[in-house]
């Protein structure tokens, strides 16, 4: 239970700050900038990694719990209730911010700039790499330490800064699935959920190619 409301605690912290860093720039003209927004995911998440990383792994995106699984560190017993836990934290972080900002019609949602194409091509590498980098930092399942919340951090803030006028830099399918619910978006909503369960399976062999079959061959 303990690991269940740390991924819900940590999934709603990133949600509520993430998005709700766009709604407050929408709100406010552009105060927070582009910039800001795509250092406010990757500080909360590199927040949450050192606050729950030892207790949940600090999964925090049901990608994320999906890779693990693929490669075999992170049982289907387990990722169920973990990817449960995600979608209902970011449900409630997106529910919160409805309510603090009821004339936001968006919510932070993620929306292709260009083609629909474009974004799934888009989203579906990003998710590989940051898949790529957590599986090389992290232990067994778990996102811990130092390194862990330094470089997961900093590859979710550098892919959004980049990315995210495109494609939105979701890389999260709770992340993505939670504003559109609550504010109505639906346009497209299966492309952030989709592509990033790809991008996240993708990182797997990249990371037995890089590291060999230890990468991936130990399940929890």
């Amino acid at each position: 239970m303990k690991k269940l409301a740390a991924e819900f605690i940590g999934t709603f912290s990133l949600v509520f700050a993430g998005t709700g860093a766009i709604v407050i720039d929408e709100t406010t003209g552009g105060a927070v900038t582009h910039v800001g927004v795509a250092l406010t995911f990757g500080l909360v998440v590199l927040a949450m990694i050192y606050t729950v990383g030892d207790i949940s792994g600090a999964h925090l995106n049901p990608a994320v719990s999906l890779g693990f699984l693929a490669a075999r560190r992170f049982p289907l017993r387990k990722a169920i209730p973990y990817i449960a836990s995600q979608c209902s934290g970011a449900l409630a972080a997106s529910g919160l911010l409805h309510l603090l900002f009821p004339q936001n019609k968006m919510l932070g949602t993620t929306i292709p700039a260009g083609s629909v194409i474009q974004s799934f091509v888009l989203e579906l590498i990003l998710t590989a790499i940051l898949m790529f980098v957590i599986l090389s930092v992290s232990t067994g399942a778990k996102e811990k330490g130092i390194t862990a919340g330094i470089a997961i951090g900093a590859v979710i803030g550098l892919e959004a800064m980049f990315a995210g006028p495109i494609c939105g830099a979701s890389m999260n399918p709770a992340r993505s699935l939670a504003p559109a619910l609550v504010s109505g978006q639906l346009n497209a909503l299966w492309v952030y959920l989709l592509a990033p369960v790809l991008g996240a399976t993708l990182a797997v062999p990249a990371c037995v190619c890089v590291r060999g079959k230890d990468c991936c061959s130990s399940p929890i």
